[in-house]
C-alpha cells in the first residue's frame, strides 16, 4: 500500500507560514473554502469530494480516495500540502476525528427514505417526514452555537436589516422579513421587483446588516450582492448548502444547512428551522 506521507513535488502551502494549521475538521472546512478559488483543477476535484464524502475521506487507503475522486495519489499529496500539511494522513486524521465524534450521518440516516419505491401520497408524506426529521437533528448537531450567538448580535446590532433571497429561497426572506418588521424592527426587502435590485441595495448603509440565502445552483444577483455589501464592510449573514457554496467566502457569518429531498423536490424544513432560530434570538435579545 502507498505511504500516505510519500513526498510528492512540493507544493506552495494557501497557508502563510506563521498560520497555525487547522487543527480541527471545521477549521479545516473553513481553510478549503476560504482557498478553493487558488486550487488548481485537480485539488480542487479533491476538495470538492472530500467535502461531499469526508466518511470515506477519512478511512479509505490514498489509492482507494484517488480512485473514487479520480485523480493520482500524489495529488492527494498536493492537496495536504497546499494547505500546510507534509503529507495526506495528515489532513487524514482531521476528518478521523470528526468521524469518530459523530453520530450516523445525514445521507445515511436518508438512505431507507430516498429508496423506497412506494409512491402513494401518504407514502410520500412519510418520506418528507422522515427526511426533514433526520436533517433536522443534523441541523442540530452541525451547527455552531458560536456561529448562531456572532449572527444574532450582527443582526442585533444593525440599524436596519436587509434581506436578500430568491427562487427556491425567496420564501426564507419573505418570513425573516415578516417576523423582524412584526418584532418592531426596521427591515428591507430586496425583491428587485420591477428590476430595481440595485437601487434597493442601495439604501443599505454602513450601521447595517445584511441576511442573504441562496442554494445551488446559486443566484448569481444574491451572490454579487453579498459580496458588494461585504466589500463595503457592511456584515454579511449567510445560509447555503455547502460549504463551496461562493456565499461561504462573501459572508461574515454562513451556515451550511441540509434540506431533505424527496425525488429531488427540496424541503425548507432545516433551513426555515434555522431563519425562525435567528428570528426569535434577536427577538430575545431586545
Amino acid at each position: 500500500m502507498a505511504n500516505p506521507n510519500t513526498k510528492a513535488t512540493k507544493t506552495t502551502p494557501l497557508i502563510d507560514a506563521e498560520t497555525p494549521l487547522p487543527a480541527t475538521y471545521e477549521e479545516m472546512v473553513h481553510e478549503i473554502s476560504a482557498g478553493y478559488d487558488g486550487l488548481s483543477k485537480r485539488l480542487k476535484q479533491i476538495a470538492g469530494y472530500s467535502l461531499d464524502h469526508p466518511n470515506a475521506f477519512a478511512i479509505d487507503t490514498i489509492a482507494e480516495t484517488a480512485r473514487k475522486a479520480e485523480v493520482q495519489p500524489s495529488a492527494l499529496i498536493r492537496f495536504a500540502q497546499a494547505f500546510g500539511f507534509d503529507g495526506f494522513s495528515d489532513v487524514q486524521r482531521l476528518f478521523q476525528k470528526r468521524l469518530l465524534e459523530a453520530r450516523p450521518s445525514y445521507k445515511s440516516r436518508l438512505e431507507s427514505v430516498r429508496h423506497s419505491a412506494d409512491n402513494t401520497p401518504s407514502a410520500l408524506l412519510n418520506r418528507f417526514v422522515e427526511g426533514n426529521m433526520a436533517a433536522l437533528e443534523h441541523l442540530r448537531e452541525e451547527i455552531s452555537p458560536s456561529k448562531l450567538d456572532q449572527a444574532v448580535r450582527i443582526l442585533a446590532r444593525a440599524e436596519v436589516i436587509h434581506i436578500i433571497a430568491m427562487r427556491r429561497a425567496f420564501p426564507l426572506a419573505a418570513y425573516f422579513f415578516y417576523s423582524v418588521t412584526t418584532m418592531g424592527r426596521r427591515a428591507q426587502l430586496i425583491d428587485s421587483v420591477g428590476g430595481l435590485g440595485s437601487e434597493q441595495q442601495v439604501l443599505i448603509g454602513p450601521d447595517d446588516a445584511l441576511f442573504v440565502a441562496s442554494f445551488s445552483s446559486y443566484t448569481v444577483e444574491v451572490v454579487q450582492a453579498a459580496e458588494k455589501i461585504l466589500q463595503r464592510g457592511i456584515p454579511v449573514v449567510a445560509l447555503t448548502d455547502h460549504p463551496l457554496s461562493p456565499l461561504t467566502t462573501t459572508s461574515t457569518v454562513c451556515f451550511h444547512v441540509e434540506d431533505a429531498a424527496v425525488h429531488d423536490f427540496r424541503s425548507l424544513g432545516a433551513s426555515m428551522c434555522l431563519v425562525q432560530t435567528l428570528v426569535v434570538g434577536l427577538a430575545a435579545g431586545d
